[in-house]
């Protein structure tokens, strides 16, 4: 029984975006094109894929078993295409990045701006989220992580900086009136302020010198989703709020002009960079290889 591709797709990102609206956005369809098209699949499959209600989609039974295998089957299909591009004088088309708050702040900076401008016709789309996920069922051709977050089938990049350390800081009329921490657990004393993960679990602060390593895990007024509201902890700890620990490179403008002061800075603990990661698949889509093989070959573009 044949399917159009077109309609196979437009089921994907709909469930993908779990509601026809927010795939249209995504895809730049329009919602309504994709309910016809999934109702013409539906009709032609002679069984129902998606229960609609006025708030969202989800797929049903069915549905799940169908979209198990088209995800992997449309990234080949995508994949395939993309061979194409190897002979255009220059590659094109579209690479999808899905990688953490961090990275996007801290990462792609430095490295979009020029490989966007040499390579004229690939667009960029990046996905910013700090949950693992599973590209090709997202819609997305590569992402970076670290390395404790990477699965094994995973082709794996480093990319960006090889070492980064963890920074702790605090306004010095902070420090002024709580005293200026000398042992991480002097910590514990302290007002600090804390990440919490998607999970629900509590970001720990880890500290290392010379072979010791302390784990703390401080109490404080405030709370923030770790990667999404990272920013107003930081913006908190500028007012005095409290102290905070974060990626060095994210507080690095506060800690030069003085609005934030250093604390425990020989304990601060290094780890290695963030690593991109992409499907090990064969055919690799034409803009991702040009990505990957500008930063290997040079580490910049």
């Amino acid at each position: 029984m044949a399917a159009d591709l077109g309609d196979l797709a437009a089921l994907v990102a709909v469930a993908n975006a779990r509601g026809f609206r927010d795939a249209a956005r995504a895809g730049g369809a329009s919602a309504s094109s994709l309910s016809e098209a999934v109702r013409r699949l539906e009709t032609r499959l002679g069984v129902r894929l998606l229960h609609r209600t006025t708030r969202n989609v989800a797929p049903t039974e069915a549905g799940t078993r169908l979209l198990e295998r088209l995800g992997p089957a449309l990234g080949e299909i995508e994949a395939a295409l993309e061979v194409v591009n190897s002979f255009r004088d220059r590659p094109a088309g579209t690479l999808r990045l899905n990688v953490p708050v961090s990275a996007a702040r801290l990462v792609l900076p430095a490295i979009l701006p020029p490989f966007l401008a040499a390579y004229p016709d690939i667009r960029v789309e990046v996905i910013a989220e700090d949950g693992f996920v599973d590209l090709p069922a997202a819609g997305c051709d590569a992402g970076i992580r670290y390395d404790e977050r990477l699965e094994a089938d995973m082709n794996e990049v480093p990319i960006g900086p090889r070492v980064q350390r963890f920074a702790t800081a605090a306004a010095p009329a902070c420090l002024d009136r709580r005293g200026r921490p000398e042992h991480p657990r002097d910590l514990l004393a302290h007002a600090c302020l804390i990440g919490r993960f998607a999970s629900g679990a509590t970001a720990a602060w880890q500290f290392e010198r010379d072979g010791e390593v302390v784990r703390v895990e401080p109490d404080g007024p405030l709370v923030v989703r770790v990667g999404a509201a990272t920013d107003l902890a930081v913006d908190a700890a500028v007012a005095g709020t409290g102290v905070i620990t974060l990626f060095e490179d994210w507080l690095r403008p506060h800690l030069d002009s003085g609005a934030l002061e250093p604390v425990l800075v020989g304990w601060w603990q290094r780890f290695s960079g963030p690593f991109l990661y992409y499907p090990g698949r064969r055919l690799v889509p034409a803009p991702l290889r040009a990505f990957v093989d500008s930063w290997e070959r040079c580490g910049e573009f």
